[in-house]
């Protein structure tokens, strides 16, 4: 931008001393005429010269605001596609945790009863209520660490997705 002031500035200054000459010019002697046609062209040829740099500058910025144009868009499709996979990562992240919560409940459940049990066993009393309510708690267990282990596939597989789609 600097150069086109500087441009411009010289322009205008070329301008004003054809003004200049110009208004010299007069009913005078043909010598001067000649003279002063000869400053003219050379200085109409450095506004040529100039204007053409000018141009060629303008041309030079335009397409650097082109390059930003289509820079920014890269920048804001990147940011979206990266904002899109931190909320599923977020949401895969919250059903693990959610299956890992019921895991961490049905595991103290069992806990629970097979210590009943033990105690019954210890008494010398069969309990059959006691063992059925055990063996649904390691039921719901075994459901829990299921659910737990399909929740981190997926998280594990949904990171890998990605990779696949790269290499295609």
């Amino acid at each position: 931008m600097d150069d086109v002031t500087a441009l411009e500035g010289r322009i205008a200054q070329a301008l004003d001393r054809i003004r200049a000459g110009v208004e010299g010019l007069g009913p005078a002697a043909p010598a001067a005429e000649v003279e002063a046609t000869t400053d003219t062209s050379e200085l109409e040829a450095e506004v040529t010269a100039l204007r053409a740099r000018l141009e060629e500058e303008q041309a030079a910025n335009a397409q650097l605001e082109e390059r930003v144009v289509k820079l920014k868009d890269r920048q804001d499709q990147t940011i979206a596609r990266l904002e899109s996979q931190v909320s599923s990562g977020r949401a895969r992240l919250a059903a693990l945790d959610e299956e890992m919560q019921k895991l961490r409940q049905v595991n103290a459940e069992l806990v629970e009863s097979s210590e009943a049990l033990r105690e019954a066993a210890a008494r010398d009393v069969a309990e059959p209520h006691l063992v059925n309510k055990a063996m649904l708690a390691e039921l719901d267990a075994l459901r829990a660490l299921r659910g737990a282990d399909a929740a981190e596939v997926e998280a594990v597989l949904a990171e890998l997705r990605p990779l696949k789609g790269e290499e295609a």
